[in-house]
């Protein structure tokens, strides 16, 4: 799946995508957030992939992972959260970590551990997932992973 960078005109049907998939939805136009799309033939998305990295550069919270259901069980999934591995090594994060009740085999699978939630939100406090989750009283109810990053 070739993918492209979400732009502030893609926000609007990425926001309906996410909340199909019962994911956050959070900063998706804000310029912290990292975020790719994957378009089916008709130009609609059928994937997307993200992180926002922490204030001191070290951390990624990777996010926004979702593919269509015509996409399942392909592979796409776990391209596109490598894609974004990828990407924060690059900027030059060493651990990525997550939040996520519902996937944690699939999140094992590659390469994810469970992780201590406030560990998370203290070295991502900055992210606007962490804050829309101590927010709202969320956060307590979220179950975080983590794992390192390699370059190259």
């Amino acid at each position: 799946m070739d993918l492209e960078p979400c732009r502030a005109s893609d926000v609007e049907a990425l926001t309906v995508f996410l909340r199909e998939a019962d994911l956050t939805l959070s900063g998706l136009d804000a310029p912290s957030v990292r975020l790719w799309l994957g378009r089916g033939e008709r130009g609609e998305i059928v994937g997307c992939t993200g992180y926002e990295i922490s204030a001191d550069g070290q951390h990624a919270l990777i996010r926004s992972v979702a593919v269509s259901p015509s996409q399942r069980s392909l592979g796409t999934g776990s391209a596109l959260a490598r894609f974004a591995f990828e990407r924060a090594t690059a900027e030059g994060a060493t651990t990525a970590w997550l939040f996520s009740r519902r996937s944690g085999p699939f999140w094992q699978s590659l390469g994810f551990e469970p992780a201590n939630r406030d560990e998370l939100a203290e070295v991502l406090a900055d992210t606007h997932q962490v804050r829309m989750f101590r927010q709202t009283g969320q956060l307590g109810r979220e179950v975080a992973w983590s794992r390192t990053l390699l370059p190259g």
